[in-house]
């Protein structure tokens, strides 16, 4: 049988919130074996919770000498480690990196932080607005005319932090493989965000976006690159940038006049958006559907969870899946080679798992 692509790679990961999980499900998800340390009071927390899917959970209360050295005698088995504590913490804790590297020259270690290691703000607490904050990220999103809108907690926590620290731990991991030198990947949520937005750099540099948010292109400045509310209140979205992708739409929906053909002129956008509004206010969604139906107008409609679930296409790709009475996105991407796990709720600490980590019965009564 076919092997996932991350088989036969060990990863620690610290227990914390958010982007850290986030990491250890991507890794988990495409064939890393995680071992998750909780605090003894969190165990057990994540059997609802598919950011702890697909790993096994051992319960040790840092506080103690005994569980720190067991953290080190595993950790020395492994090929990478993520933790999301604040700078310093773990160094308190007596497993920094300058302790577990000199033990597993090879290891990986994945510091999950919103201001980075170093910096002015680094000690400082704060959560995925503040970091998509500091970074610029937030001055752009939002309408026209209004507040910065935060999209939930998507491009900091897990765009630019846990999707970031995994690659950053993969790239890091073959270099290991390579030459033998582990090291440490310092992935800062304020960074990855702004990573996230170079496109938007590079358009600002050609002069092709203003700092005035919900006036651009991407933005639902124009007409053509929005959401619209139909007449049951739902709503649809349209993305007809390129030409002939906006010439069906005009055909779609009878955009006649003059005024329709100049679409990149932004003095026209939002008399435009206007109408386009009162338009699609005549008919319900399921019937824009019917409309849209074999037309490349770059259509879709806004579905919400239950909806997304239930979707043809998603359902024909297997885009969400049913583990342990929890419906949750699938594993992705897809390999031709090589599957992925299929997601597996967490049961809580595993009884079984420091032995076979080599932990005697007397070294595991004693952490007991």
């Amino acid at each position: 049988m076919p092997t996932a692509p991350l088989h036969g790679i060990r990863i620690v990961e610290i227990a914390g919130i958010g982007p850290g999980p986030f990491c250890g499900m991507m890794l988990a998800d495409h064939g890393a074996e995680v071992i998750r340390i909780e605090r003894p009071g969190d165990a057990g927390a994540g059997a609802r919770d598919p950011l702890l899917r697909s790993r096994r959970t051992i319960a040790l209360d840092l506080k103690s000498p005994t569980a720190i050295a067991a953290v080190k005698r595993i950790v020395a088995t492994a090929d990478g480690l993520i933790e999301g504590f604040r700078p310093g913490v773990m160094e308190r804790l007596g497993l920094g990196p300058d302790v577990l590297l000199a033990a597993n020259p090879r290891l990986v270690y994945g510091r999950m932080t919103g201001w980075g290691q170093t910096g002015p703000m680094a000690p400082q607490p704060g959560h995925d607005i503040n970091y998509i904050a500091q970074s610029g990220v937030l001055h752009a999103l939002g309408a026209a005319g209004g507040k910065p809108q935060f999209p939930i907690n998507l491009v900091g926590d897990f765009g630019g932090g846990g999707m970031m620290l995994a690659f950053g731990m993969l790239a890091a991991i073959l270099h290991a493989k390579a030459s033998g030198e582990g090291q440490v990947v310092d992935c800062a949520m304020t960074e990855g965000s702004s990573v996230l937005m170079s496109m938007i750099w590079g358009f600002r540099a050609m002069g092709r976006w203003s700092d005035a948010r919900g006036t651009n292109l991407l933005d639902g400045g124009t007409h053509f690159y929005d959401t619209y509310e139909t007449a049951d209140g739902k709503y649809v979205s349209i993305g007809a940038i390129e030409p002939q992708f906006y010439a069906a739409l005009r055909r779609v929906m009878a955009l006649d006049g003059d005024e329709w053909a100049a679409q990149f002129d932004p003095r026209q956008w939002p008399a435009l958006k206007a109408r386009l509004g009162e338009q699609f206010k005549t008919r319900t969604r399921n019937e824009w559907c019917a409309a849209f139906e074999g037309h490349e107008v770059c259509f879709a409609p806004v579905l919400g969870f239950d909806e997304a679930v239930a979707d043809p296409h998603n359902v024909a790709r297997a885009a969400f899946v049913d583990a342990g009475g929890v419906t949750q996105p699938a594993p992705a991407p897809r390999y031709s080679a090589s599957p992925t796990v299929a997601p597996v709720m967490s049961t809580g600490p595993d009884a079984t798992l420091l032995g076979e980590l080599g932990f005697s019965d007397a070294e595991i009564a004693a952490l007991h």
